[in-house]
């Protein structure tokens, strides 16, 4: 169990607050994954948009958003 500290004392998490923490990681997870997938997407578009470039290909919106913003 988690504790926390009141008033200098160590007292353990009760079952809303164990429950409310734990919502509380698992949004941060999926935030994190979130940003971390639309990190990746923006990085698949650059690559894609350069290689584009270079062979005189049209270009999606988000491969030149992801060149140039």
């Amino acid at each position: 169990p988690r504790h926390h500290l009141i008033n200098g004392i160590k007292v353990p998490f009760t079952a809303e607050e164990e429950a409310a923490r734990d919502a509380e990681e698992a949004k941060a997870a999926i935030d994190s994954q979130a940003r971390k997938d639309a990190e990746d997407a923006t990085k698949a578009n650059r690559i894609s948009g350069k290689e584009k470039l270079k062979a005189g290909e049209a270009l999606t919106d988000a491969e030149v958003k992801a060149l140039f913003g």
